[in-house]
């Protein structure tokens, strides 16, 4: 049995507020605006996630949120992990590994060139992760902790900018 990965770049933001640290970073206007409509593409296309995993980073957890709340999910099919935050994709596999077996699809909602990376390492393809972009990745194995470098098949790749 195969599962499903997707890994979402956080939507685009705000850097007007000059007293508020990276971490603290809310979406911008466009942000707002592409984060529910890539959450309602991914709901409409029939994707099924069992657990979405975020970095607590403000514009990080605001995205996810979108797609939690599209996809009706409950608050313990989410959760948030400071690693995700400025990691890179040794550190995002070792993530990858550790999620729950009972989980067939789940996504994890970061930031690049961490996801970029990541893409890459476990696919062989290159996507730029533009914000807001979904890499969505088979993985052909039961358990995550299997998945490593190359063994891994990009799926389909979706951005806010394929729809204007």
């Amino acid at each position: 049995m195969s599962k499903k990965l997707f890994l979402v770049r956080h939507a685009k933001s705000d850097w007007s507020h000059q007293g508020l640290s990276d971490f603290e970073r809310p979406l911008n206007e466009r942000g707002l605006r592409n984060a529910p409509f890539m959450a309602d593409q991914f709901a409409e296309a029939g994707h099924q996630l069992d657990f979405i995993l975020t970095s607590p980073a403000n514009r990080a957890i605001t995205t996810a949120g979108y797609f939690k709340r599209r996809l009706g999910l409950t608050d313990k099919q989410w959760d948030t992990e400071r690693k995700i935050y400025e990691a890179d994709s040794t550190r995002l596999l070792s993530i990858v590994n550790g999620l729950e077996d009972s989980h067939n699809s789940a996504m994890i909602v970061g930031h690049n060139p961490g996801l970029s990376s990541l893409v890459q390492m476990l696919t062989g393809e290159w996507v730029v992760m533009s914000t807001c972009s979904i890499a969505e990745i088979e993985i052909p194995f039961d358990s995550w902790s299997m998945v490593s470098e190359g063994t891994c098949n990009l799926i389909s790749f979706d951005f806010p900018k394929r729809y204007v």
